[in-house]
């Protein structure tokens, strides 16, 4: 907090703070003991990255002692990036073989036909949830490539989520060398992301139907 305590937000993040304690405060005097209270002092955390170093996700895979079923627990959330998604790469094989969830980055390089067998690879059985497509085409080309990639995976009925990742598309450098992004790209590519899909997504179904 030390970078924001004097700002704006900061100060109402204290104010909210203060409430709760509070409220908690209140309860404690009515009898209420919110130390035995589980959703009080518990939180589901989930955490995610590119499974892209093999040996690393390899030492920390385990078989889960109740159900048999092979999980990596170096993260509850995996992906596969653009420069390790393609056919029979080691990335896809180690992926097939866990239950997590699993994303996968679709970049402007993406072939959308080659996806669709990688998703077989590692989902044959279509499990809803399985699967999260990450694209990140940047706002001046996620029009270019995301209709095609929609139609694509409606076509062929494969369950996926869709997740917008505007930030990689968007990276432009400082005159000083600086990676940075703008915040109306992001916002911009994120709209776009969610028109697209969802008339694409109504569309294809339309066609599909009839």
């Amino acid at each position: 907090m030390g970078f924001v305590k004097a700002s704006k937000e900061g100060k109402k993040y204290e104010k909210i703070a203060a409430k709760i304690n509070e409220y908690l405060d209140f309860m404690d005097a009515v009898g209420v003991n919110t130390s035995t209270v589980i959703d009080l002092n518990t939180v589901e955390f989930f955490t995610s990255h590119e499974g892209l170093h093999l040996p690393y996700e390899a030492a920390l895979t385990r078989v889960d002692s109740l159900t048999n079923e092979v999980y990596c627990t170096s993260a509850h959330f995996i992906w596969i990036g653009d420069r390790t998604r393609f056919v029979d790469s080691a990335h896809v094989e180690y992926c097939r073989g866990i239950s997590n969830p699993i994303g996968i980055k679709c970049g402007p390089s993406l072939d959308p036909d080659e996806l669709v067998k990688i998703i077989e690879t590692i989902n044959p059985a279509n499990e809803a949830g399985k699967i999260s497509l990450i694209f990140r085409y940047g706002e001046e080309s996620i029009d270019k490539h995301l209709p095609g990639l929609v139609e694509t995976i409606t076509k062929n009925k494969k369950n996926v989520l869709w997740i917008s990742d505007p930030m990689h598309g968007n990276t432009v450098k400082s005159s000083s060398g600086l990676k940075t992004r703008d915040f109306n790209s992001l916002l911009n590519e994120t709209s776009k992301a969610i028109r697209t899909v969802s008339y694409t997504h109504l569309r294809a179904h339309e066609t599909l139907r009839y």
